[in-house]
Formats: structure tokens, sequence, C-alpha cells
């Protein structure tokens, strides 16, 4: 028999019992009054009636939240009243790592989701329960540079069930913010266009009813129009001249984690 690492997450929990446990979380965390949204996998499981589709349901290995910082005192007494003790993340002070005697993991960003890119969720957080909104759930998606299955398929089924238009609403992803992110942010514009693309050429991989298709297609293309349309900043024009001569995107390393 192996041996689990310390650190690892424990593979025999499944999807469903990760997304009890982080609906507990943050049920308990609203008692306290404080904010916690889900992302990952388990807020597309929660606001995707597609990803449970043969073609698009994916396994959720962890929790993934975001919350304030000035919070940060609450969240930790709140996670080690639930039972978690806490991970020692040598990476940067805005990340939490959390882990449970059955080895579930919590990753928990705070004010911003920093991956490949930077996205600013400070206060973005309370216009959404649960999750975080629409649009920053896209873009925490989007903003991946290498795009893998797991990327594919969540993106996909956004976009199967919900459409694009130009403002925060629990049943549209706000295009018009994903713009403005993206005209202030050469690089986040560069990567997100990008897998815009990708997504549109694999579709087919993923999607097998041409009527889905097209519902995709055209909202990808509704979201093209927004990004396109968005007046750049000088910030974004500046660097737009360097182009892809320039590295513009990070591939981030998976924290150092120690559980205490």
């Amino acid at each position: 028999m192996s041996q689990q690492k310390p650190n690892e997450c424990n593979e025999s929990i499944s999807s469903d019992e990760i997304i009890s446990e982080a609906k507990r979380i943050i049920t308990e965390a609203n008692k306290r009054q404080i904010v916690l949204r889900s992302l990952g996998g388990v807020a597309i499981r929660v606001r995707c009636k597609s990803s449970l589709d043969k073609s698009l349901r994916r396994r959720i290995a962890d929790i993934d939240l975001a919350g304030l910082s000035r919070q940060r005192s609450g969240i930790e007494r709140l996670f080690r009243d639930l039972g978690y003790s806490p991970g020692f993340n040598a990476i940067r002070f805005e990340r939490l790592i959390f882990f449970d005697s059955q080895k579930r993991k919590v990753d928990l960003f705070l004010d911003t989701f920093e991956m490949c890119h930077k996205l600013h969720l400070k206060y973005r957080l309370e216009l959404d329960d649960a999750t975080l909104t629409l649009a920053d759930l896209l873009m925490t998606k989007l903003q991946v540079f290498e795009f893998t299955e797991r990327e594919y398929k969540d993106v996909t089924a956004l976009f199967i069930d919900f459409d694009v238009s130009a403002q925060d609403s629990g049943n549209t992803i706000n295009g018009k913010y994903v713009a403005e992110v993206c005209a202030a942010d050469w690089g986040l514009w560069r990567t997100l266009t990008l897998n815009l693309d990708r997504l549109e050429s694999h579709l087919s991989n993923y999607l097998q009813d041409p009527q889905r298709q097209a519902i995709v297609r055209e909202r990808i293309e509704h979201l093209r129009d927004f990004v396109n349309g968005e007046p750049k900043t000088f910030r974004w024009k500046r660097r737009a001249i360097v182009g892809e001569q320039v590295k513009w995107y990070n591939l981030p390393e998976e924290p150092m984690t120690n559980t205490v």
C-alpha cells in the first residue's frame, strides 16, 4: 500500500463530497459575516448545469475560494474551528492553504487571483452569492496560458449556460467588464483572446450537438465584440508595441505547503 504524502489531496474523496464541504465552509462564513466565494471546479459545478454532462463533467480535487485580506484573522479562525490546519505558503501573502484531517485542500486567494495573470477581486466579491461573478469566473479560466482539458470543459459549460451581456447579472456574463479589464492589460488580453480561439477550434472535441456548438460560438463572438470594441489604455498600447517578443504571462508553480 502506498503512503500518502503529507500535503497530497485525498483522491478517494468524491467531487460531490468536495462540493458539499465547500458549501459547509461558505455557510459558516456567512454566519460570521465573512465574505468567501468559490471559484474553480466547485463554482463551475454549482453554477453550470452543463458541467454535469458526460462530455463536460470532470473530477474536482480541491476547494478554491476567494476572500478579503482585511478579514484574514477571521478566516484563519473559521478554518481552525472547522477542523482545518493551515499550510505554510512561502510564495505570497495573498494566498492561504488549509488541509483537514481527510486531506481535503482549500486554496484561498485574498483580494486578488494571481496565476498566469493577476485579477483584482476585492471589490467584486459581494456582487454575487456563493461564487465569483460569472465574468470573474470566466476570466480565472481564460487567463490560463497552458489551456488544459479542465479549462476547455469549464469554459464551454459557462458559454452553454450563460449569455454575454453588458452588466453583472446572476444569469449573464458581463462582457463589458471583461473588456475593460483586458483593455488595461495587454498580456491578459493576449492570453484571453488566444484561449477564445483555442476553444472555438477544439469545440467539437467537447460538444457533439451542432446546436449547442452554435450557441457557444455565438457567445464567444459576442464576447470578442466587447473586447475588440473597448478603447485600449495607453499602457495597453505601449505594451502592444513589444507584443509577443517579450513573455507576457507567468507559469505559476504550486505553492509550498506544510501542515502545522
